[in-house]
């Protein structure tokens, strides 16, 4: 049974999902207490692949994501909750994501956090950005379908 651990409900309002992926996140032992207590944040967070960031050719990356300290007061001296994280991803995986990253317009969003088989996952996608007009349609439409459930159930 999978257990979720924390979501990116904002993500699939401001993208377009069209592939999803899962990584391996590298945590220590207290980032792993901290996320199986549901503290995590993954708003404003984003995936990188490739030397951006200080990163080493070939490889990913999540960036933004809050991570706070499990036990404040026994922190580890200078624990940074919103530092870089490196992803393990198939150099298969991360040539293709390469590849589609450099076209315009699409990126890699993280969309959840949740336990496989004791392992910490994240879940992120393949996203292009909405326009504002798609996200208003979207709006009009869910409200039209529940106002149709709403006549039929009365």
């Amino acid at each position: 049974m999978t257990q979720i651990y924390s979501e990116n409900k904002k993500a699939l309002y401001d993208y377009e999902i069209l592939e999803k992926y899962e990584a391996g996140l590298v945590l220590i032992g207290q980032e792993v207490k901290s996320i199986r207590g549901g503290k995590m944040q993954l708003a404003g967070s984003y995936v990188i692949i490739g030397a951006g960031h200080n990163a080493a050719p070939g490889s990913s990356q999540l960036v933004g994501a809050k991570i706070p300290a499990y036990q404040p007061l026994n922190a580890p001296q200078g624990y940074n909750p919103e530092k870089i994280r490196k992803l393990l991803l198939s150099k298969k995986e991360l040539n293709y994501l390469a590849g589609k990253v450099n076209e315009r317009g699409f990126s890699l969003i993280p969309l959840k956090v949740y336990d496989n088989n004791g392992r910490i996952k994240l879940e992120f996608g393949l996203a292009k950005g909405k326009k504002a007009f798609n996200k208003k349609e979207k709006i009009k439409k869910r409200d039209v379908e529940r106002d149709i459930q709403r006549q039929l159930s009365s």
